[in-house]
């Protein structure tokens, strides 16, 4: 036994465990306007509780171990903290790609649901999207809507062949799987002349859903609806797009055929998939290590709690989404676009 390699795991072991603790301090920094707060200038413990109106003890606390975690600074010569702009862009602002706190409630809340799948695993069940608490909800939508808001109407559309023009003149759009609606509000914001249909088998985020339409002052050209990919209804759609759930879906390639036969003769299928590559070598970096977690505790379960439960997790790769593509009907697929955390596939009859 090497010893020097004991000790490089423990290290490796003490971050881990101080990162799993850091993610519920970033979600209460999130949700109490910490950060928010601290980005307007440093200050002392003392002063920051003043500013917050918090209590001292909870926030100094809080403030050392942003501190040690590298998430703000500290200056010891006049004991105040400080978060640094790069950081303030992370922790704020809701719109930028790198807002970061979404990513760490969605852990938060499938970790909490870690002894469901604990049974899970001992059956071979699975656990339903819908049984999770409501943090994996929220934070699904808060870790990627940044993402959405950043490229889809800027570059994701735009590499489809012929699709925002379609979009510009008058498109009739089905967003299978929205969650909140936040893919379906913003490409409803962006295409005035185009009407789209958002469905999700979860009845609480179309509630969600329809409100952000309403907010969003898109609802007269917006409808959420409770359905199945396999449920999709209508037909002749221009566009069918599928955001970050087609590996949770029990049965995809029945959801391949169903949008099959919803397309118009010339539409096309996006299918926007978590970053990965098609051999588990591909996969064994800081991205491949956060998805895998979420794939086991999360989407892999939510697929065996389903009909079929084919269960492609999370990591599945665009080979093995051509493979459900091509036995639902189709013959055309390309990668078009992706991001350190996306992908972006075009497929098409």
């Amino acid at each position: 036994m090497d010893q020097s390699k004991v000790e490089a795991f423990l290290g490796q072991f003490v971050t881990d465990a101080g990162a799993t603790g850091a993610a519920g301090l970033v979600v209460i920094g999130h949700r109490l306007g910490l950060y928010r707060s601290l980005a307007e200038g440093p200050a002392t413990a003392e002063q920051f509780a003043e500013r917050t109106g918090y209590a001292l003890r909870y926030l100094t606390e809080w403030l050392r171990g942003q501190a040690a975690g590298g998430y703000v600074t500290y200056d010891p010569s006049s004991g105040r903290y400080t978060l640094p702009p790069e950081q303030a862009v992370a922790l704020t602002v809701e719109d930028s790609p790198a807002f970061l706190p979404g990513f760490f409630q969605i852990a938060l809340g499938t970790v909490h649901d870690v002894d469901h799948v604990l049974d899970a695993a001992r059956s071979g069940a699975g656990y339903g999207w819908h049984e999770h608490v409501s943090d994996v909800h929220v934070g699904c939508e808060r870790f990627f809507r940044p993402s959405y808001h950043a490229h889809l109407v800027a570059e994701w559309l735009p590499a489809l062949d012929g699709v925002v023009d379609k979009l510009e003149r008058g498109a009739l759009v089905a967003d299978v799987g929205c969650g909140h609606g936040a893919s379906t509000v913003l490409m409803a914001q962006a295409f005035p002349r185009s009407r789209f249909v958002g469905s999700d088998y979860h009845p609480e985020s179309i509630e969600v859903a329809r409100r952000r339409a309403a907010e969003a002052g898109v609802a007269d050209r917006v409808r959420f609806e409770v359905a199945s990919a396999q449920d999709l209804g209508g037909s002749g759609f221009d566009l069918v797009t599928m955001f970050d759930c087609l590996h949770d879906m029990g049965d995809p390639v029945g959801a391949a055929e169903q949008v099959r036969r919803a397309l118009a003769p010339d539409g096309t299928w996006m299918v926007v998939e978590p970053m990965a590559g098609d051999h588990v070598e591909d996969n064994l970096n800081p991205v491949g290590r956060a998805y895998y977690g979420f794939s086991t505790l999360l989407c892999t379960p939510a697929s065996l709690s389903q009909d079929v439960g084919l269960a492609l997790g999370t990591q599945a790769g665009p080979a093995r989404i051509r493979d459900v593509a091509t036995a639902g009907g189709f013959s055309r697929f390309a990668s078009v676009a992706e991001t350190p955390f996306n992908r972006v596939l075009e497929i098409r009859a």
